[in-house]
C-alpha cells in the first residue's frame, strides 16, 4: 500500500511541473509577443527645424528664401496652378472690384505657378515682410517704380515674356502667363538675388492652445466683395481645415486638382482709397484694424496689426499650417456671412 500511494504521488508531482513548464513557456510567448508590438519611446520621429511661414516641424532644410508671386484671379485665370503648395496667400483687391493674390512659398514650391500677373504697390509691400524674391508680369506705374529702383529682388513678365515666362496655349492674354520653380530659380540667378534667408517664425500657437480656442461657430462662412464676387470657406471637422470656394466653385490645382485648404482664414478690414481713373488704390496696410481669424470652426473677432511689415493677429496667434489672409475695405463686416 505505502509502494502504491509513493508512485502515484510522483505521478501527481510530474504532471503538476510539466503543467508550470507549460503555462511558463505560454506566458514567455505572450511576453514575447507584447514586447515585439508595444513601440518603443526612442521610436517616436523627432524633427530638427521647423518652417517659419507654417510652423510645422521638419528635418529639411528650412532657410529657403521666400517667393512671393502675384496670381491672376479672374474668372478666366481660374482653376490657378501651384497655390496648393503656397504657405501664405493675401487676397486683396486690384482695380475693377476683383482680387488678386499674392502667393508666398517657402516651405514647398510648385512645379509651376500661375497665370502670373502684374504688380501694384501694396503687393510688393506686403512681401517685404517676408523679404521674398518678387514675381509678377507687368506693374502699375507706382509698383514699376519701386522695382526698377533696385530696392527689391524681382523678376517680372515684362522683362522675361517668353523665356522665363511661357505663355499657355490654353488661354488667352493677359491670363496665360506660366512660370517654373526652375526659371524663378534661373530669375534669381540673373539678377544676382540670394536663394537663401534666415527667416523669423511667425506667431504660433502651441498644441494644448490650439485645442483651447474659443469663438462663434463658423463652419460656413462667406465673403462678398463690393464687385459682387463671393469668397467661401467650409470647415472640415475631420480634417481641422477650411476648404476655399471662388463664386461656389472650389479653389482647386489646375494640374493635380488638389483642394487650397488651409489651417488659418485672416479675414482683415484696412482703409481702401481709389487714386486714379483706372480704379487703381492705395491701402493702408500699417494702421491695424478689426479682423476676423477662423480657426478649427470658430471665428474670433479680434485686431490686426503689422509686425515688421506682416499682417498678424493682434492678441492671437496661428495655427501650425497654411494661411489665406483676405484684406476687405473697412465697413465690410456686414458682407462677412457665418453660420
Amino acid at each position: 500500500m505505502k509502494m502504491m500511494y509513493m508512485t502515484l504521488m510522483s505521478i501527481i508531482l510530474l504532471l503538476t511541473m510539466s503543467a508550470c513548464k507549460d503555462g511558463k513557456d505560454k506566458e514567455a510567448d505572450i511576453g514575447k509577443a507584447v514586447k515585439t508590438e508595444t513601440p518603443h519611446k526612442n521610436d517616436e520621429e523627432t524633427f530638427s527645424s521647423v518652417f517659419p511661414l507654417t510652423g510645422i516641424a521638419t528635418n529639411e532644410e528650412t532657410d529657403k528664401r521666400a517667393v512671393a508671386v502675384m496670381v491672376n484671379n479672374h474668372w478666366k485665370a481660374r482653376p490657378q496652378s501651384g497655390l496648393h503648395k503656397a504657405d501664405i496667400v493675401y487676397e486683396v483687391l486690384a482695380e475693377g472690384e476683383l482680387t488678386r493674390l499674392l502667393a508666398i512659398f517657402q516651405s514647398e514650391m510648385p512645379e509651376k505657378i500661375g497665370p502670373v500677373r502684374s504688380a501694384r504697390d501694396y503687393y510688393i509691400e506686403l512681401s517685404q515682410g517676408y523679404n521674398a524674391m518678387f514675381v509678377a508680369h507687368g506693374y502699375s506705374p507706382e509698383a514699376k517704380q519701386i522695382l526698377k529702383s533696385g530696392t527689391v529682388d524681382n523678376i517680372n513678365g515684362m522683362d522675361y515674356d517668353g523665356t522665363l515666362f511661357k505663355r499657355a496655349d490654353f488661354r488667352k492674354p493677359p491670363h496665360n502667363s506660366y512660370i517654373t520653380f526652375e526659371n524663378i530659380k534661373k530669375g534669381m540667378e540673373k539678377v544676382g538675388a540670394k536663394q537663401t534667408d534666415k527667416l523669423d517664425m511667425l506667431p504660433f500657437l502651441t498644441k494644448s492652445s490650439t485645442a483651447n480656442i474659443v469663438g462663434k461657430d463658423a463652419s460656413e462662412v462667406t465673403i462678398t466683395y463690393p464687385g459682387g464676387e463671393t469668397v467661401g470657406y467650409t470647415y472640415n471637422e475631420n480634417k481641422k481645415t477650411y476648404a476655399r470656394s471662388s463664386d461656389n466653385e472650389p479653389t482647386i490645382d489646375r494640374e493635380t486638382e488638389t483642394p487650397i485648404t488651409l489651417s488659418n482664414v485672416f479675414i482683415v478690414e484696412a482703409v481702401h482709397r481709389v487714386i486714379d481713373d483706372a480704379g487703381r488704390r492705395e491701402i493702408n496696410l500699417t494702421s491695424g484694424g478689426d479682423a476676423i481669424l477662423l480657426q478649427n470652426g470658430v471665428a474670433q473677432e479680434i485686431k490686426w496689426k503689422n509686425e515688421n511689415g506682416r499682417i498678424v493677429p493682434d492678441g492671437g496667434a496661428f495655427i501650425p499650417g497654411k494661411t489665406w489672409i483676405n484684406i476687405v475695405p473697412s465697413g465690410m463686416a456686414n458682407s462677412v456671412k457665418m453660420q
